[in-house]
């Protein structure tokens, strides 16, 4: 596994932040906030981009390319994968971006306004599609399997993951390196944003400002960065030794057919999804030991997503199984978030241990289940759920196991 996020720029920094309940806010710094109504936001912090990259390689990749490649890059370390006795026909990558390269969008929009399209960079195009992360990838890496990049807003990440799933079960790859990345704190990505309404605005207090579940909640912190897999047939991980985290069991992804931004009411696209990628997982809900939810702190989705589980769990929601949102932590990191909380959900399972819901201020009546709020908490962990929802009304859900 491997990460690059607002708490941690590698999987061990990331998990020891969010079991703390560490928050990942502060001012922005990345651009000039002085005429936005939000100050703050979740950046990725201490990154120098020339520990990972030489000067041509700067000028090609945009940052949400960057983020991605580091994180694969551990995943891989991680892994210890070797792509040349595997064959590089069987390692493929899925990396997906809800937005991709905003940044250079804006710059080199600006520049064309300003000067006329002749100096526009001829590098535009391949710095801001999304599914550059993962081409670039798989020319680094010389990965010649299943390519592709899932474009799905915050279902991103997770979209990618079950898709890889899928690749592996097909037999169409031996190995997969998946997830999520992201970084669109940019003047346009802001103000797109804040101005409907879907962030908070508590410029006072950017530490508490994401508080997942709480009544006082009023909108998610924008984040940046990366989580990234790599997803390996049982059998070759096997007889290689290598150390497995948690197999991946079951995928479940829906539509709600309901909104642009807004979720079904109730969560009914949500509850369908989870019970899809139960039902793939051949597993009851009584299975699941803990749910890593998309939490994001907005009004709507946690309203609905804790119905949605209520809905799939009915009676025994109130008991089982404890949920979570690491988005406290972290913010929300838009298209890389699924693969962020996967890496949290398997770390989990790997512990046996739950991360808390950092920033739980006041308790909402409509949300009433056990959210994991005073502190990490450690219990026997066999399986885990984690759920992404984007814009759109895309739902996906993924479990995994211990072996």
């Amino acid at each position: 596994m491997g990460a690059i996020t607002p708490v941690g720029n590698t999987v061990p920094e990331f998990w020891e932040s969010i079991l703390a309940g560490k928050s990942g806010a502060g001012p922005t710094t990345l651009i000039d906030v002085s005429s936005h109504k939000v100050k703050f936001s979740c950046e990725v912090k201490n990154y120098d981009v020339t520990a990972h990259f030489d000067r041509k390689q700067i000028r090609r990749l945009d940052r949400f390319i960057q983020f991605g490649i580091v994180a694969a890059r551990e995943a891989l370390k991680d892994s210890g994968l070797d792509i040349e006795e595997v064959g590089s026909e069987n390692v493929g990558v899925f990396i997906g971006s809800g937005i991709g390269g905003l940044n250079i969008l804006e710059e080199q929009m600006a520049l064309m306004v300003n000067r006329g399209p002749n100096v526009v960079s001829p590098l535009l195009i391949p710095r801001m599609i999304p599914n550059m992360a993962a081409g670039q990838l798989s020319i680094e890496l010389g990965l010649k399997g299943p390519n592709s990049c899932v474009v799905t807003a915050c279902a991103s990440g997770t979209h990618s993951i079950g898709d890889a799933f899928n690749v592996i079960r097909r037999g169409q790859a031996t190995a997969m390196i998946c997830g999520g990345t992201e970084a669109c704190i940019t003047q346009l990505g802001v103000a797109g944003f804040e101005n409907m309404k879907a962030l908070s605005e508590r410029n006072d207090s950017p530490e508490t400002a994401s508080r997942p579940f709480s009544l006082s909640r009023d909108g998610f912190v924008m984040a940046e960065g990366a989580g990234v897999l790599m997803l390996e047939d049982y059998e070759n991980a096997r007889k290689r030794g290598a150390h497995i985290y948690a197999e991946v069991v079951g995928y479940g992804m829906t539509g709600d057919a309901h909104h642009i931004t807004a979720p079904a009411p109730e969560g009914e696209g949500a509850r369908r999804s989870m019970a899809m990628a139960l039902k793939d997982a051949e597993l009851n809900p009584e299975d699941i030991s803990y749910i890593n939810a998309h939490g994001t702190s907005t009004p709507l989705n946690d309203k609905f997503e804790t119905m949605a589980v209520k809905g799939l769990f009915r009676e025994g929601a109130k008991k089982i199984p404890p949920m979570s949102s690491t988005k406290g932590s972290t913010g929300h990191l838009l298209g890389a978030a699924g693969g962020v909380e996967a890496v949290a959900a398997i770390m989990a399972i790997e512990k046996n241990i739950i991360p808390p819901t950092a920033n739980y201020i006041d308790a909402d009546p409509e949300c009433d289940l056990d959210y994991v709020t005073e502190g990490a908490r450690e219990l026997p962990i066999s399986s885990t759920m984690s759920n992404s929802f984007g814009f759109g009304g895309h739902n996906t859900t993924l479990v995994f196991k211990r072996l």
